[in-house]
């Protein structure tokens, strides 16, 4: 007798789609054409809308659930509380971090330098570093928090990392942040990390200005 296939989760790979960006903000998404292309029943597809509405990651607009998107408040708050978690997490890796932790992070940062002319390649090796570190931190609950933040960020619909410059600089940074990390200094690895958000979101503010400029 065949093993039965394991069940698909349909929150899952909803979730995943809108980080990867095949549904972007302002997109409508329709239970049957989702059921269709993840091969999956609507109920579970139904409730995972439901869930993703409860988290605001979807909007309605009018009976149709679209991907939401973050006004100019919504970031700045995001970032806001984005900081002081990352920075939280980067003291406690400097405490807690394994040198297998360390020399990984490390490696990510070497690897990375072959990415700088791919915005979108760079943005996905960018949480898999920022995520890195969080697990680094070996706190549960902030990993927990950090996850949260980290999809609702997935509602932007462009990448900092797009800006001229942006992904040398921000390799530099995460560079600075992993010798902290190393060093064991929990000060300078919370202060490197919450600045390196900080410079991130100022050159999203900068390509949004830019952005309405065009649409005036």
């Amino acid at each position: 007798m065949s093993e039965p296939k394991p069940q698909k989760d349909a929150y899952r790979l909803i979730l995943e789609a809108i980080d990867t960006g095949v549904y972007r903000p302002g997109d409508r998404l329709v239970e049957s054409e989702l059921a269709d292309r993840f091969g999956v029943s609507r109920t579970p597809i139904r409730e995972a809308l439901q869930r993703l509405e409860t988290q605001s990651l979807l909007s309605r607009d009018g009976r149709s659930l679209i991907v939401a998107s973050l006004d100019h408040n919504q970031l700045s708050e995001l970032y806001a509380v984005r900081a002081e978690l990352e920075g939280l997490a980067a003291r406690l890796a400097a405490r807690h971090a394994s040198k297998e932790e360390v020399s990984l992070l490390r490696e990510m940062v070497e690897e990375d330098r072959a990415l700088v002319d791919d915005p979108a390649a760079l943005s996905r090796a960018n949480r898999r570093f920022h995520k890195q570190i969080h697990l680094a931190s070996h706190n549960r609950y902030l990993v927990q928090q950090l996850e949260m933040v980290h999809r609702t960020m997935a509602l932007m619909a462009t990448t900092s990392l797009a800006a001229e410059g942006r992904g040398v600089d921000a390799l530099a940074e995460h560079d600075a942040i992993v010798s902290a990390i190393a060093a064991g200094d929990e000060q300078r690895a919370g202060d490197a990390l919450k600045q390196h958000i900080s410079k991130a979101f100022t050159t999203r503010l900068k390509l949004d200005s830019r952005n309405i400029n065009r649409l005036g």
